[in-house]
Parts: structure tokens; sequence; C-alpha cells
């Protein structure tokens, strides 16, 4: 008997990041269907891959961002519009408007910090190593530091959070 554990024919790994970026499509269309306010004090942090296929955001997102960059929905955000394969947002940075594209495909963590909830999902590209980027800039009044989703203990569930991080190992 063998210790090593068959490689699967099933994708299970595709089958479960796809589902759980569904949860993703299902809460911003809630949004959406609302009139774009969010419920409390609920608000969202959405890291996403800017060259992934699908992403449309204006060229200097883009320089600034080559890689990954983080979007907050809280305060002033417009035309929430949520498809099947993706959403579209209206956002200003540095006071400049901007519309953006995301397919739920390129989404690498989602995170709500009002009650402690994110989800991360793994890279398009495999066993690529994330990289370093800088916190959300876009205007949201009233954000602090602590709030930024993005600093450590986000993606780990021993500080108690509900965060569900799904990893599944590839052989090579």
């Amino acid at each position: 008997m063998s210790d090593e554990t068959p490689d699967s024919l099933i994708p299970y790994d595709e089958i479960v990041q796809e589902a759980l970026r569904a949860v993703v499509g299902r809460v911003l269309g809630s949004v959406e269907r609302s009139g774009g306010t969010l419920p409390g004090n609920h608000h969202f942090y959405v890291t996403f891959k800017t060259g992934a296929p699908g992403v449309n955001i204006p060229s200097h997102l883009r320089e600034r961002f080559p890689d990954e960059m983080t979007i907050v929905l809280q305060n002033k955000f417009w035309d929430l519009a949520v498809e099947e394969e993706g959403f579209s947002v209206g956002l200003t940075f540095n006071q400049i408007p901007a519309k953006l594209e995301i397919p739920f495909s390129a989404i690498t963590a989602f995170v709500d910090p009002a009650v402690d909830f994110g989800l991360q999902f793994q890279a398009a590209v495999a066993d690529a190593e994330p990289t370093m980027h800088d916190d959300a800039e876009n205007d949201a009044p009233g954000e602090s530091g602590k709030e930024q989703g993005r600093e450590e203990g986000v993606g780990s569930s021993e500080d108690g959070s509900n965060v569900v991080t799904v990893d599944f190992g590839r052989k090579k």
C-alpha cells in the first residue's frame, strides 16, 4: 500500500474555486438589487489580477497595479452591475472617476471586515507566489489601516476569523 494520494480525474479544486467565486457574485448581486446600498456596516475589499483575461480598467490603473489590485466597495461607488461571469462598478481614484469590469475568475480575495469574513482564491497561474501590492486607494472616507483587509491575519483562521482558504496541492 502506498502513502501517496492518487491524482484525481475530477477537477475538485476548480469546482470548489468556481463555487466560492459564485458566493461573491451572489453577495454583489444582492447589493445591486438593493439599489447599490450596503446593509449595516458591511463593506467589501475585492482583490483581483489586473492582467487576467476580461479585466477592463483604465490604463493609468493598470500601469500602477500591473499584477494585482484591491478595491473598496463602501461609500463611494456607483453603477454596480453584476452578470453571470463578473461585475462592473464605478469608483474614484485620486478623485478621478473610473469604470472597472472584473470577471469573477480574476478575483483572488473577497473580504467583508465588518463581519470578519473572507474568501481567498488560488491565483490563475499555478504555483505563482503572491506579490505585494499597495492597499486600495479608491476614495473611501473613514477607512483606517486596521480595516484594510490585506494585513496579516486575513487568510488565516488562527485569529478566529471566518476566512475560507482553499488550496488543493497539485502533484508535479
